[in-house]
C-alpha cells in the first residue's frame, strides 16, 4: 500500500472512493473525502479492495469531465489512466462511485471468497426450507405435544381467513389451541395484529401463558395504561400504540370513547374467551358484532357452547358467518337433522346394521358421490371397517 492509493470498502461501500493517507507497520489510514470519514484498517484483515478501472470504463476527475479509458499503466505504484487526448492519475479520481449493482461490483473486481458464497447459498435454502415447512410458526413453544390439539390448530391456521369457534371441554386445552394458531399466524406473517378480549378474571393467565410458552408479548390494556397513552399522545387512538393487546371486555366498555376507539383500531385477529358469558342482549355481544363485522379472523372459546340456550349458541355462530347462520328456525331443523345422522354414522362406526331409512338417508346425502360403490350401496357388508370409514369421511366432507 501506498499514499494516494485508492481503495473501496467491502462493508461500506456507500463511502465512495477512498484514498489512503498513512501506512503504518500493521495498519492502513484511509480517507473517504465523499462522506468525510476516516477508516483505520489492520493491513492484514482490512475489509477494503483496491480499486482498478478497466480498459473501456467510464471515469471522471473532481471537476466533472470524464473520459472513457483506453490505456491503464502503473507508475510509482499508482495506475494512470490514459483516454483518447487526455490521461488522469488515480489520485484525482472522483470521489464518488457507485458499486450498487451485481455488474458494477463484478466489474470493478469486488467479489466475495467461494467460501461466502456457499454460506450465503445455504443460509438462504434452510430459510426457504423453514418458510415452507408444515410446522413452521408451530416450533419453539413451551407445550406438550397433544395430537388433537396439534390437528385442530393446524387445520384452522391453514385457513386463509379462520373464523371458528373452539367448544372443547374444560381441561382440553382451548388456550394453547388458540395460543398455537395465533403463534403460527404471527410468524407466517399473515397477522400483524391482534386482540384478546376476556373476562378480567382470565387476562393475566392469558398474558403469562403466552409469554411463558410463546414468547409473544401482549400489552394488558386497563386505565391505567390508557391514561398514560392519553397524557402523552392526547388525542390519538391507544389501541394504535401496540400491535398484540389483551383487554378487559369490561373495560372496553367501560366508556363510549373506549369502546368506539377499539373498534375503529385496524386488527388482523379477534380473540374471545368465554363467549359463552355473552348473550346476544348484552353490551358485550354488541361490541363483539361491531368487531366481527371488520376482522376478518375470529376465534370464539367457550367449554359450553348452549350453557345459556340455543339461541345463544346461534347468535355466537352468527358472529362467524352471519350469511351461513341467518335464520333460528332453519337452524334448528339443520340441528335436528345432524343429531340423527351423527347416531346413523355412529352405528356405520361400530358396525352395527342400519335398516332401510337409513340406508336411503345415506344414499340421498351421497347420491353425486357414490365413490367406488355406485348402485351397490345397499349391498355393502357393514362389517367393512374400511367402507365404513370412507363412507364416513365421504359425508363429513
Amino acid at each position: 500500500m501506498k499514499p494516494g492509493q485508492r481503495w473501496i470498502s467491502k462493508t461500506e461501500p456507500e463511502l465512495g472512493l477512498g484514498k489512503v493517507i498513512q501506512v503504518e507497520d500493521r495498519h492502513v489510514s484511509i480517507l473517504f473525502p465523499a462522506s468525510e470519514v476516516i477508516r483505520k484498517y489492520s493491513i492484514s484483515s482490512a475489509p477494503i479492495h483496491r480499486a482498478r478501472f478497466a480498459i473501456g470504463d467510464l471515469i471522471k476527475d473532481r471537476d466533472g469531465r470524464q473520459f472513457i479509458v483506453r490505456d491503464v499503466k502503473e507508475e510509482d505504484d499508482l495506475f494512470v489512466y490514459y483516454g483518447k487526448r487526455e490521461s488522469l492519475n488515480e489520485t484525482e479520481i472522483s470521489d464518488i462511485i457507485s458499486l450498487n449493482t451485481p455488474e458494477e461490483r463484478l466489474f470493478a473486481g469486488q467479489a466475495d471468497q467461494n467460501q461466502n458464497y456457499k454460506l450465503r447459498l445455504k443460509a438462504n435454502l434452510m430459510n426457504h426450507f423453514y418458510r415452507g415447512s408444515n410446522v413452521r410458526g408451530f416450533t419453539g413453544g413451551r407445550v406438550q405435544l397433544l395430537p388433537h390439539q396439534f390437528f385442530i390448530a393446524n387445520e384452522v391456521s391453514n385457513q386463509q381467513l379462520p373464523r371458528v369457534l373452539l367448544s372443547d371441554e374444560t381441561g382440553l386445552g382451548k388456550t394453547i389451541e388458540a395460543c398455537l394458531m395465533l403463534h403460527r399466524l404471527i410468524i407466517s406473517g399473515r397477522v400483524g395484529r391482534a386482540l384478546i378480549l376476556l373476562p378480567e378474571s382470565l387476562v393475566h393467565q392469558w398474558f403469562v401463558e403466552l409469554l411463558r410458552r410463546f414468547s409473544l408479548v401482549f400489552k394488558i390494556y386497563d386505565k391505567e395504561r390508557w391514561n398514560a397513552i392519553e397524557t402523552s399522545s392526547p388525542g390519538s387512538n391507544p389501541f394504535l400504540e401496540d400491535q398484540l393487546i389483551i383487554c378487559n371486555v369490561d373495560f372496553a366498555l367501560s366508556d363510549p370513547q373506549i369502546t368506539r376507539r377499539v373498534v375503529s383500531a385496524p386488527w388482523d385477529l379477534l380473540i374471545i374467551d368465554e363467549a359463552h358469558h355473552f348473550h346476544e342482549k348484552t353490551s358485550a355481544y354488541t361490541l363483539f358484532k361491531m368487531l366481527a363485522e371488520k376482522i376478518k379472523r375470529l376465534l370464539l372459546l367457550t367449554a359450553t357452547p348452549e350453557q345459556l340456550g340455543f339461541r345463544s349458541h346461534f347468535a355466537r355462530l352468527r358472529l362467524l358467518d352471519p350469511d351461513r347462520y341467518y335464520n333460528f328456525v332453519t337452524f334448528q331443523k339443520e340441528t335436528e337433522n345432524y343429531y340423527y345422522t351423527s347416531e346413523v354414522l355412529d352405528k356405520i362406526l361400530n358396525n352395527r346394521p342400519l335398516d332401510h331409512r337409513e340406508k336411503k338417508m345415506i344414499s340421498d346425502m351421497m347420491v353425486e358421490d357414490l365413490g367406488p360403490y355406485g348402485e351397490d350401496f345397499n349391498k355393502i357388508k357393514l362389517n367393512n371397517h374400511k367402507a365404513g370409514k370412507e363412507i364416513i369421511d365421504r359425508i363429513i366432507d
